[in-house]
Order: structure tokens, then sequence, then C-alpha cells
């Protein structure tokens, strides 16, 4: 990441159709813009869905990606998510190697970071965590140890904190 490089998070709420995946990551990918992750959902109403884009880029580039996604017939409203201003949050799931001597010891670890053990067998554990990003990086350092076997994390999902 170059000097002038931030972090940033969008939230863009579009119409709920065909295509229209297609062609925010398309205006990406022909500007040769990176995105660092991307989570899409349903939001309250069906016909609309919640897009959240974190990215690296210069304050500029910013707004150029902001105008040209506003540009776009389905996007209903681009929002820049500013850190102290917002919610965010992933989900990881990790396959730990778990045998009976260090089953005890990751249990309390996953309990110390709120994740929960969703499958259990003789000789590994899947541990679910949600939380923000470095909440999920610490745990996943902690249980490195033991011998992570898989690993698979969300995009980062967030929302505006107060009023909309």
């Amino acid at each position: 990441m170059s000097d002038n490089m931030e972090k940033h998070t969008i939230s863009v709420l579009v119409e709920n159709s065909p295509g229209v995946l297609s062609r925010i990551v398309g205006l990406f990918s022909r500007r040769g813009y990176n995105i660092d992750s991307l989570s899409v959902g349903e939001t309250e109403e069906p016909s609309i869905s919640r897009m959240t884009i974190a990215l690296s880029s210069e304050e500029h580039t910013l707004e150029q990606i902001k105008k040209q996604l506003n540009k776009l017939i389905d996007v209903i409203k681009v929002i820049e998510l500013k850190e102290n201003l917002a919610v965010y949050r992933e989900l990881a799931l990790i396959r730990v190697k778990s045998d009976n001597p260090s089953r005890p010891q990751i249990i309390e670890i996953s309990n110390l970071f709120r994740a929960h053990i969703v499958d259990v067998s003789h000789e590994e554990l899947i541990i679910e965590v949600t939380g923000d990003q470095e909440k999920i990086s610490t745990l996943t350092s902690l249980l490195k140890p033991y011998g992570i076997k898989e690993f698979i994390r969300t995009g980062l999902t967030a929302l505006q904190r107060g009023e909309k």
C-alpha cells in the first residue's frame, strides 16, 4: 500500500436484480480499482440489497469511485462509512486440530473471544466467531499454534451508526 493509500468502506444500496453485482464489480475492474472485500445481502426491503465494499485507495480515487457508482442505474445510494460512525463485523469459521490434551485450552480461548464451537469430532473443532477484523485476526493468531487446518472469513459488513 503506498503512502497515500487509505482503507475505506462504502455501503451501496442497489436494486435487487440480476446483473447488478456484475456491473458494479465490472466498474471496479475496468478502472483498475481493487476490492479488498465485498459482502452483499438483501435489506429489510427484499427489492433492495446492500453491498459493503472495503477497498484501499487514495482519497481522490475514492471520490471517483463514488461518482462512478452513483451513475449506475441500479444504484440507489452510496455512503462512505467512517470508522467511528459505523459498526463493522466479519464472520470466520476456523477448523482447528484438537486432540484431547489441547481441547480444553482451545475451548477456553474460544470462550474468551465469545466464539462458538459449531462442530466437534475426535481430532478437530470448528469455531465460529464474529467481530471486527482485529478480533478475528487475534483469535486466529492464538489458535495457530494448535494447528489451523482450514479457515474462511467473510467480507466486511457494516452499518452506519445512529439515524439512517
